[in-house]
């Protein structure tokens, strides 16, 4: 496995991978939930790379930038037992030179709403380290996690509105034995938060479950999964909402695309998961959920 540092590195790796190229982007701090994204990157591509980089720009002011977990050492031994090819994995000043003055914006209620409204400027830094990642690596393929899911919708519509060739593949959500979405915040959670983290995955599961009853509605839904969250008090509870997965809007009823998000605070740390509302019959292994479905 070759390590880049430069852009300038990073792209002489790149132009002698076979293709089609994958491509992981990741903040670092690995968990199971990272390494399913690469191996789907390399089931289904000649060659993977992966990016590790703390992005500064899609951190608001009082977040937790300087407290994200970093293990750089354990990450690059993960990612070379698990087949990458490729990790890139540059210092903040590589990526925003000094006199930087453009970014990359989503417009509208898909990076306004929801994450979007709780954390101001987010999916801007979302949108501009994305854009700048597929420009360099030129991935064919890129995976992401379905948990980030106003995340992934943000990256289909940018590449699709700016036709970028890549085609976007989001990877089901690897939870723990209990139901908890992994997370590499899931480790600044003391023990008692741990325990009361689950409650999230219970409480999504009773919007699905309220969801499958006669008349039930997006208000009823999010309504159920308000209740279950107000049962543990240590949640601060961000927003319960039902939307459509790829444009966020607020749907009036509830289809195959309806989505359940929710967004809480346990102590300092901030947990997001959804779960679609109606059961799918979807593929599971990492295929589905493709740019394409975007454009159409």
């Amino acid at each position: 496995m070759k390590l880049a540092r430069t852009i300038i590195g990073a792209r002489a790796d790149v132009a002698h991978l076979p293709r089609p190229l994958a491509l992981v982007p990741t903040m670092g701090a690995l968990h199971e939930g990272h390494l399913a994204l690469v191996r789907a990157a390399c089931s289904r591509c000649a060659s993977a790379a992966a990016s590790i980089f703390i992005n500064p720009t899609q951190f608001g002011e009082n977040e937790d930038y300087d407290r994200y977990p970093r293990n750089e050492e354990r990450d690059l031994k993960l990612l070379a037992a698990a087949g990458v090819d490729l990790v890139f994995a540059p210092l903040p000043a590589e990526m925003y030179r000094t006199g930087a003055s453009t970014i990359v914006k989503v417009n509208g209620p898909l990076a306004d709403t929801l994450e979007g409204a709780s954390r101001p400027g987010h999916f801007d830094g979302v949108a501009t380290i994305v854009t700048k990642l597929f420009t360099i690596v030129a991935p064919d393929v890129a995976f992401l996690g379905e948990k980030d899911a106003q995340q992934l919708a943000v990256v289909r519509r940018l590449a699709a509105d700016l036709d970028l060739p890549v085609e976007i593949v989001g990877v089901p959500t690897v939870r723990e034995p209990d139901g908890l979405a992994m997370s590499s915040r899931n480790a600044s959670l003391s023990g008692t938060e741990r325990e009361a983290a689950a409650r999230l995955h219970q409480a999504l599961e009773a919007g699905r479950a309220a969801a499958q009853t006669a008349g039930a509605t997006p208000a009823t839904v999010s309504d159920t999964v308000a209740v279950a969250l107000a049962a543990e008090a240590r949640f601060a509870v961000e927003y319960v909402a039902v939307v459509d997965r790829d444009s966020f809007a607020l749907p009036d009823t509830l289809g195959e695309r309806s989505l359940i998000v929710v967004a809480a605070r346990l102590g300092a740390t901030r947990l997001i998961d959804n779960l679609p509302a109606l059961p799918s019959h979807a593929p599971t292994d990492g295929t589905r959920h493709s740019t394409r479905e975007v454009e159409e």
